[in-house]
């Protein structure tokens, strides 16, 4: 039921889960995840920090860098972001919150491209500097288990 001609955003869908069990790990990749607010992603060994428990990808945002670079063959897994969602704007403002399934994430600050993007691709690092393009870190808010295929929409606040 919609409110008097309110539009529904259709939602966007996670498409891809990767975790890391030590910062040069190679990224392993998921169809489930438990995501909690102690531990972030689990077995990922970032989950420790506080603000920077998930990474968030768009796979628009990663093409759109890769045809920059003349490298569209490359897989979203070089970025060593925890979830790449399609269909979906990541919002870029801090505080933000959004939904993947049940799990409820909030917008800490933008992923840095760094120098091991160079070192992946190069000029990747540089392609993933505009809009965001790198993704975003996130806090979990509402910890939940998410799989493949779970809807991606905005969390109206306030």
């Amino acid at each position: 039921m919609s409110h008097s001609g309110e539009q529904k955003e259709t939602p966007g869908k996670l498409i891809g889960i990767g975790r890391k069990a030590a910062p040069y790990a190679p990224v392993e990749t998921l169809d489930l995840v438990s995501v909690s607010t102690d531990l972030g992603v689990e077995g990922d060994h970032r989950g420790k920090l506080k603000k920077r428990k998930v990474t968030v990808l768009a796979l628009e945002d990663w093409q759109a860098a890769c045809n920059d670079i003349g490298r569209p063959d490359l897989d979203w897994t070089v970025r060593r972001a925890n979830l790449l969602v399609s269909g979906f704007a990541l919002p870029h403002e801090v505080g933000s919150q959004f939904a993947i399934g049940d799990l409820i994430l909030e917008v800490s600050g933008e992923t840095d491209p760094c120098k091991r993007m160079e070192e992946a691709a190069t000029g990747l690092e540089e392609a993933l500097r505009p809009n965001w393009r790198g993704g975003v870190t996130c806090r979990v808010i509402k910890g939940a288990e998410i799989a493949i295929g779970a809807p991606v929409c905005r969390v109206m606040t306030g």
